[in-house]
């Protein structure tokens, strides 16, 4: 994993017109809290400016020909915070929501939530399957929302969908494979994540994608995500050139 500080980040955007671009990219936005705490406001204010980073993030991946995102907005561990977090997160998210039936009404970009609702106020799954209602036919980048997700629950979930459906004689043991687990993942029919990036320099895949990330490229960066730019994202996309995917050949 390489890891790149904020100092090495050019100020001009990368030429990505040389450049083999992912075809899907994972991001794990990170850091909004310290964002917050460096400069002496709440915790929830870092979201409010993750939230904005998001947006741009999503809408330039999308413009330069990212066909997937994924971003990982909320974890199934993140219910452990402070419950006043808590519920400024899902007031976020709420406006989130809001402003996507708005925002995103001219954009291409066809939005999805990835993880488990049933944690979720009534209001909040129905903003959510308005949303992925109103962008379905829309024919630019799929970007996946990850809420209330972990990669290890979402394993169980398939686990259990798969012996359900042994159970019930539709499938026996011997018809597990790699592509059915795949196709019992929240992610069904979606490639493999390609990049996965990770801002605030964390050194850990914090329960996201697991079994998608097998031979996922990973850059952690030095930035807090607050203040990733679309610089940053293209110098991760250079990074990505430079690696040698083998997926365990020679």
């Amino acid at each position: 994993m390489a890891l790149f500080k904020k100092k090495d980040i050019p100020q001009s955007i990368v030429d990505l017109s040389s450049l083999n671009l992912p075809t899907h990219v994972g991001i794990i936005m990170d850091g909004n809290g310290r964002w917050a705490k460096k400069r002496g406001l709440p915790r929830s204010a870092g979201h409010t400016a993750g939230a904005q980073t998001f947006r741009k993030i999503a809408r330039y991946a999308s413009n330069i020909g990212i066909k997937y995102l994924t971003v990982y907005a909320f974890s199934t561990e993140n219910w452990k915070r402070p419950g006043v977090e808590i519920n400024a997160l899902m007031r976020l998210f709420k406006d989130y929501l809001n402003e996507g039936l708005r925002d995103f009404r001219d954009d291409s970009i066809v939005l999805k939530f990835i993880g488990d609702r049933s944690a979720f106020s009534k209001e909040l799954i129905e903003l959510m399957d308005e949303n992925e209602e109103i962008s379905k036919d829309r024919d630019g980048m799929v970007c996946n929302i990850a809420v209330n997700y972990g990669g290890q629950d979402e394993l169980i979930h398939a686990f259990k969908d798969i012996s359900e459906q042994i159970e019930s004689g539709e499938l026996s043991p011997e018809d597990i494979t790699k592509e059915l687990v795949s196709d019992h993942l929240y992610t069904k029919g979606q490639p493999d994540p390609d990049l996965i990036i990770r801002p605030s320099g964390e050194h850990r895949t914090s329960n996201f994608l697991l079994w998608q990330s097998a031979y996922s490229e990973f850059v952690i960066m030095d930035i807090l995500w607050p203040d990733f730019k679309e610089s940053d994202f293209d110098l991760a996309l250079q990074e990505y050139n430079n690696r040698n995917r083998r997926f365990g050949g020679i």
